[in-house]
Formats: structure tokens, sequence, C-alpha cells
């Protein structure tokens, strides 16, 4: 799935905070899936491929299966699997930044219920500009199996 929104069609709908307009600057949301859950199971990883025209920040997300979503990353230290929340995650212009297990993620914390694969995860990504201005996407995440 790929979404490409220009900033300007999204701030009458979408944006927050300062009212500056990007109108020149697109962002992209492709591949954005969640992990399905297993019984009891409270949180799930969501992946996806992000990219700005301009150097912004993923700066939160948020979604309405969860109490609560974070931004993390993981990564191997002295053979020992590490994971951490993130502020902010670095979009530098026109690159595509990949959030996938193992590494970057969103995590969602304090699931409502179980996520079974088929399902759509409503995601809102929020990216803040240089000028602090910010832009909200709206995504929709397929769940998917565990399994590769």
């Amino acid at each position: 799935m790929l979404k490409t929104f220009k900033s300007a069609t999204l701030t009458l709908v979408l944006c927050f905070g300062s009212p500056a307009i990007h109108a020149d600057e697109a962002v992209t949301v492709a591949h954005a899936w969640v992990r399905a859950t297993a019984p009891g199971q409270r949180v799930a990883g969501a992946y996806l491929e992000i990219s700005s025209a301009a150097p912004s920040k993923l700066v939160a997300a948020s979604s309405p299966v969860a109490g609560s979503v974070e931004i993390h990353s993981m990564r191997l230290e002295n053979g020992i699997m590490t994971m951490r929340q993130l502020e902010s995650l670095e979009l530098p212009a026109k690159q595509t930044v990949k959030l996938e297990p193992g590494g970057l993620h969103i995590m969602l914390l304090d699931l409502k219920s179980p996520l079974k694969p088929g399902d759509k995860v409503p995601l809102r990504i929020t990216l803040q500009y240089a000028d602090r201005s910010k832009t909200v996407v709206e995504v929709q995440a397929e769940v998917r199996s565990a399994a590769p």
C-alpha cells in the first residue's frame, strides 16, 4: 500500500500546531503492516516505510486499537537484543526510512483486542518540520501473520 500526501492537502483535516503549510513537501508511507497477536498478547509491532520531501522527524504515533503508542529501536548489543523508546526519529529529506522487525518500529501497547491477520489497523503518524510545524498522516496498516 503506497500513499503520497501533499502537506497542503492534509492541512485542513490533519495538520496540528503551526499554521505553516509545506505546499511542495510530500510525505510517503508504504508497506504499512502490524504483526498479528497471540491470545492474551497486549503489544504488537507496526512497520512501514516512510519518506518526506523535506527534513523532518517522526515525533508521535497513535491508534485507536491501543492504549498508547511509542516509537522504538531494537539492536543487538553484546549478544543481547535491546529495545528502547525514542522521543523522535529523524527523517532525512528524500530518503526512505524503514521501520521493520528487529530494528526501528512503532510499538502498540495495551491493545484493546486481539489483532488477527487480515484486520486493518488505523495509525496516525505525526511528523515535525524544522519550523516546528506538524503534519499528521493517517494510514491503514494490514495485520499479518507472525510467520515470515
